[in-house]
C-alpha cells in the first residue's frame, strides 16, 4: 500500500466517470477528493521506479497525476491539451511515450474500446484488467477476478493458444443507472 489514508489503493475501486462523445453523464459524479488518489498513485510509482532503477521523469509524473485526477478515463489528446497549457509537452509522441511507460510498468490501464487511459488500482502487482463499462453513464469499474483469468487461460490452452495479456471490457448498465431508470 502506498499510504494508510483512504486513497485509491487502500479501498475498493469505484466507478470512473467516462464522458463519451455522444452522451453526457446522466448525473454529476459523487464528490471525491482526488488528491489522496493522486498522492497514492505517485508514491506507488516512485517506489516502483526506485526498486527497478527506472526514471520517473517530471512528464511521466504529471501524466500519471492527470490520469488519476478524476477517475475518468482520459484520452491522449485531452492529456496533451492539458500538458500544452502547462508548457510540459506539445507533441503526440511525447505523451504516447509517457503513457507507454506507465502502461508497461503497471501504473495505468488502457481501455481499448474508448482509446482512453485509467489509473491502475493494483500498481506493480501482476493482475489482469477487467472492466465493467456502463453504456448509459460511461462509468468504468476495474475488477479483480483470478477465476475469470483462469477460465479464459484454460479455455485458450485447450485450443493450443498461450495467453500473455488480457484485458476484458464488458458493457452493460451499472447499478446506479438501473436504480435511476
Amino acid at each position: 500500500m502506498a499510504s494508510k489514508r483512504n486513497g485509491a489503493y487502500n479501498q475498493a475501486v469505484y466507478a470512473w466517470q467516462i464522458e463519451t462523445v455522444l452522451k453526457k453523464p446522466a448525473k454529476a459524479p459523487p464528490t471525491h477528493d482526488h488528491s489522496h488518489c493522486i498522492e497514492d498513485a505517485v508514491a506507488a510509482a516512485e517506489k516502483l521506479c526506485a526498486a527497478k532503477g527506472l526514471r520517473f521523469t517530471p512528464l511521466r509524473r504529471r501524466v500519471l497525476e492527470l490520469v488519476w485526477s478524476s477517475h475518468k478515463p482520459v484520452g491522449a489528446y485531452a492529456l496533451l491539451d492539458e500538458l500544452r497549457n502547462e508548457d510540459l509537452g506539445s507533441a503526440p509522441p511525447t505523451i504516447y511515450r509517457a503513457l507507454d511507460f506507465l502502461i508497461e510498468h503497471g501504473l495505468i490501464h488502457r481501455i481499448e474500446r474508448m482509446n482512453a487511459f485509467v489509473g491502475c488500482s493494483h500498481p506493480g502487482e501482476a493482475h489482469r484488467g477487467f472492466f465493467l463499462i456502463c453504456g448509459e453513464c460511461g462509468n468504468a469499474e476495474e475488477l479483480e477476478s483470478d477465476g475469470v483469468a483462469d477460465t479464459i487461460t484454460a479455455s485458450a490452452s485447450r485450443h493450443g493458444f498461450v495467453a500473455r495479456d488480457m484485458t476484458l471490457e464488458v458493457t452493460g448498465t451499472c447499478a446506479d443507472c438501473r436504480r435511476s431508470a
